[in-house]
């Protein structure tokens, strides 16, 4: 799981350093003032227990239910590879929040083919899916609601819901979908046969 977790951070937190203070800020009112590497504390914590809870919400899922594969789903992938060219756009009229978020989704969508994991084709990653969602709905929205993290709306659609701005979803979703993908390929190579159980 350790892992899993610290190697799509690597990027993330490299991301995160390098647009802290344009695409997004940090209030001082609600952070300890502890920084590393110019990240408050607790963002770099963020990389370590979102994914663990995701990660173990996976395991119980994953656990509990055998899998199931979902519909001929095939169209799903393609339009995750088109997040690329999207991103691309994006981030070259100044969107680069948004961006950045369509090109780590396509970066997540092919970890998931390469590393032959396929959570696309699993009914129960769409279950998951919608809890991340939820969970995003939940405490990112009080972060920005308080506001905890505030943003630079010239980088990004500027499109919320509720206070959310529609990239930070797909940013949790493309570093959870990382997450999982690796998670589940060490799984299997490390020949976990309670798959099902």
């Amino acid at each position: 799981m350790l892992i899993a977790i610290v190697i799509p951070a690597i990027p993330f937190l490299l991301w995160d350093v390098v647009v802290t203070g344009t695409h997004w800020n940090f209030n001082p009112e609600y952070v300890s003032g502890i920084k590393i590497i110019n990240l408050p504390i607790e963002e770099i914590l963020f990389f370590i227990t979102v994914p663990f809870a995701c990660l173990f919400t996976w395991e119980m899922i994953r656990r509990r239910r055998a899998e199931e594969k979902a519909l001929d789903l095939k169209w799903v992938r393609i339009f995750l590879y088109l997040t690329l060219p999207a991103g691309i756009y994006f981030f070259a009229i100044g969107k680069q929040y948004t961006g950045l978020t369509l090109s780590f989704l396509f970066l997540a969508n092919l970890l998931d083919q390469f590393l032959q994991t396929n959570l696309l084709f699993d009914k129960r990653f769409y279950f998951y899916l919608l809890l991340i969602v939820i969970f995003t709905m939940i405490f990112n929205g009080f972060l920005t609601w308080r506001p905890v993290v505030t943003y630079g709306v010239e980088y990004q659609l500027d499109f919320r819901i509720i206070t959310i701005p529609i990239e930070d979803f797909f940013y949790g979703i493309a570093l959870l979908f990382m997450n999982t993908s690796l998670h589940s390929y060490l799984i299997r190579k490390n020949g976990d046969i309670n798959v099902n159980q």
